[in-house]
């Protein structure tokens, strides 16, 4: 076997990629600024609630079980990727250990031969032999012969980092195995309490079906509610303005997206359904008007985000059940209610297109679906002015 051979294969198994170092005190503070944003907005929905009339509506008394109904399912859907990722590394390593093996027997197969033909050679004889031979020729065998020793010990080297990466891996697969296996366990248990929630809700609204009827259809309870959301937009406008000049955090931390009044007339809607009702339409028994649009959808669809942006809101409101808002700035919002599940929280940067909750008919409603608001700077605007001709209808 020839030299050149020898170290080729020493270098490619020597090529190992090094990982980039992190930064942990930029995260921590933009872990921190996040933090403090979602506190400031628990607080914020704190006050909404401590100030909200008749506490002993139908639709509060579902607010609890279906806050934890989307907690859950948005547990589990965390659980899931995170089960993805760690079967993926899993395979990962079996793969990279695989292939280690396989180099390791490659490089034991090279040094034996390598060993062998040193063996049927003889190094002492050979060093003597080179003392009786040409001068030039002498120079030229005892620098190929300090290439031989040299590469026997490299390969010995590389041959004992092999073996501890080898260890190591294994390790990392016995690690991830009791992972997935923590995660499984972990997703059974919320399993069985989404399953509890859910009944628990089922019991409410049987006990209340007659109220939460009647509620819907009260107009002093619909302008209630309006109001509500209306005093809810402003305060976040208000706390996010004040948010950013008081920010000292990176320009990445929160991207701004200052381009969204050019998505008129281009954008899709947030879920594939059925518009029963259109913005400025007359709410059922009521002199009321939508300011959004309600769409008719399956339980569980998946709920899109209209364009980039950043959560501001996700939670339960009276009225609107649990309500996820984006902010779009330039003070573009929009609202996504009556949810089974929010996926994303307060913070979470979104791209279009992005999922970020499941249609439900949370909030006390008898149909599923998704009920959507554009708003600029606290005005509703009618989302089909928005909405791309050719996806104003159900796929």
């Amino acid at each position: 076997m020839g030299y050149t051979r020898w170290i080729l294969c020493f270098s490619l198994l020597l090529s190992l990629p090094v990982l980039g170092a992190g930064t942990p005190d930029v995260q921590q503070a933009k872990q921190a600024e996040l933090e403090n944003l979602r506190q400031k907005i628990s607080n914020l929905q704190q006050d909404l609630e401590k100030t909200s009339a008749s506490k002993s509506e139908a639709a509060d008394a579902l607010r609890e079980s279906e806050r934890a109904i989307s907690k859950n399912k948005r547990s589990l859907s965390e659980l899931a990727t995170q089960q993805r990722s760690a079967i993926f590394s899993q395979q990962n390593l079996q793969q990279q250990s695989r292939h280690l093996e396989r180099d390791l027997q490659e490089q034991q197969e090279m040094l034996g031969q390598l060993l062998y033909q040193q063996y049927l050679a003889g190094e002492q004889q050979e060093l003597v032999k080179l003392l009786f031979n040409d001068p030039n020729q002498t120079m030229r065998n005892l620098k190929y012969y300090q290439y031989v020793v040299r590469s026997r010990a490299l390969w010995l080297n590389s041959m004992r980092k092999n073996l501890q990466h080898i260890n190591q891996v294994t390790a990392e697969q016995r690690q991830k195995s009791l992972e997935i296996i923590s995660l499984h366990s972990e997703e059974q248990m919320q399993k069985r309490e989404l399953e509890k929630e859910r009944l628990a809700r089922q019991q409410v609204i049987k006990q209340y079906a007659q109220q939460l009827k009647q509620q819907h259809r009260e107009i002093n309870r619909l302008q209630q509610n309006e109001a509500r959301l209306a005093q809810l937009l402003k305060r976040l406008a208000e706390l996010l303005a004040s948010q950013q000049s008081d920010s000292h955090a990176t320009t990445e931390s929160f991207e701004q997206h200052p381009d969204f009044e050019k998505l008129k007339g281009r954008l899709s809607l947030p879920v594939n359904g059925i518009v029963t009702n259109k913005f400025g339409d007359m709410r059922p028994d009521s002199t009321l008007q939508w300011k959004g649009l309600q769409l008719r959808a399956r339980s569980g669809q998946m709920v899109k985000a209209i364009a980039a942006g950043r959560v501001v809101f996700a939670d339960w409101l009276r009225g609107f059940g649990n309500l996820l808002i984006i902010d779009h700035d330039n003070g573009y919002m929009s609202l996504y209610a009556n949810n089974e599940t929010l996926y994303k929280q307060v913070g979470d940067a979104l791209q279009s297109g992005n999922t970020i909750a499941a249609v439900g008919n949370s909030g006390g409603n008898e149909d599923f679906g998704l009920y959507f608001e554009l708003r600029h700077k606290g005005k509703p605007l009618d989302p089909m002015e928005w909405i791309h001709p050719m996806k104003q209808s159900a796929h």
